[in-house]
Formats: C-alpha cells, structure tokens, sequence
C-alpha cells in the first residue's frame, strides 16, 4: 500500500491533520507499517501539490487540518478498483541476495539460507502471537494484515526450504583441482568415450 492512498483513505473519513494521520494509519495496519511524521507531511505536501487534498485554517492548538478533495476521491476510488500488479511492488531484496551469493566467490551461501530462515521464524512466531493477543471484531483490519504477513513469512519458508534442496541437488562436493567432483566425472567420461569413439 502507498502511503499516498492511506492517507486519502483516512481523510475520506473525516479531517485531520498529521498527527492524526500517522496514528490513524498505524492503528489501521496494527502498527506493522510505522509512519515517521515527516513522512507524513511530506506525502500531505504533494497530495496538495497535485490538487487531492487541501489544507483548512489552523485550529485553536495550531494544527493545520487536511481534508480530501474530489479529485483526491476519484484517485481513491480508482486506486481501489485497480489490482495490484506484481510488477508494481519492490523488488524481492531477498531472492538478489541469494542469487548474489550463489555468484559471489567465499559465500557460504547454506549458511545465508539457515540465517535468513532462523530470522523469519522468529518473525513469523511474532507475528502468529499478535495475531491471537485479541479478538474484537474492531481489530479486523489490523488482523487482516496480520494474516498477509504471516502467510508471506510461511511462503518465505517454504521457498527457503526450497533453497536449501536446491542447494543441495545443484552444487555438488568439490573434487579434486577444485573442480566439482561431478563435473570432474563428466570431463571423465567424455574422454573415455571419445577414445572408445576414435577406436
């Protein structure tokens, strides 16, 4: 989610200005997307560079409220109705770095997998806690959240299982010369079998 469309999201409820929209969001996601308010105005400040937002006067405590624009509801509402394409999310740092690491001379690139593993099972034990610490039903969106989270940590687990079979079935023991002990067979073979062939 961009925080651009959180923050129409929560202004289409009513308005408010920026420290209220940072709690607002984080009570939204269960405090597992934290805003840092500068954040927070900075989106505000192109929300109203771009005509989808607009400030009102400030109040009597000085905070400058903000509220939603048609233009703004129109870009949420589309933003609502389009799906989100596996292109437009970040690139998965994960699956560079251990392709980096494959390639990469003087990497134990086992040792990275258990790490990354160990690491996301904690997460995931984490994640699996908070999502049973309540159960009102005011506590739907963040649970929801909750869930996507922890079924991408199971799916990561699952991959880096993957990885490790991989690993295992694609780099064989080191032979001698430093070649792997399969390709050093191979080279092997192929000599025998081109002296039986000239035979």
């Amino acid at each position: 989610m961009s925080i651009r469309h959180g923050l129409l999201a929560l202004l289409e409820r009513g308005q408010m200005y920026g420290y209220q929209l940072r709690a607002a969001f984080e009570e939204s996601t269960g405090s597992t997307w934290p805003l840092n308010i500068g954040q927070v105005y900075t989106t505000l400040s192109r929300l109203e560079r771009d005509g989808l937002v607009r400030p009102l006067p400030e109040n009597e405590g000085g905070q400058r409220p903000y509220e939603i624009t048609d233009a703004g509801r129109a870009d949420l509402a589309l933003w609502f109705a389009t799906p989100i394409s596996r292109t437009d999310r970040p690139r998965d740092e994960l699956a560079i770095k251990l392709a980096l690491a494959l390639t990469t001379p003087g990497v134990d690139v086992r040792s990275v997998v258990q790490t990354q593993r160990t690491a996301t099972m904690r997460a995931l034990q984490e994640l699996t806690r908070l999502k049973y610490a309540s159960d009102r039903p005011e506590d739907l969106p963040w649970r929801l959240v909750l869930d996507a989270m922890v079924f991408q940590a199971e799916a990561e687990i699952r991959w880096l299982d993957h990885c490790e079979t991989s690993l295992v079935r694609h780099r064989p023991a080191t032979g001698p010369g430093g070649r792997p002990a399969e390709a050093g067979r191979t080279a092997e073979t192929a000599g025998r079998n081109g002296e039986e062939a000239r035979r």
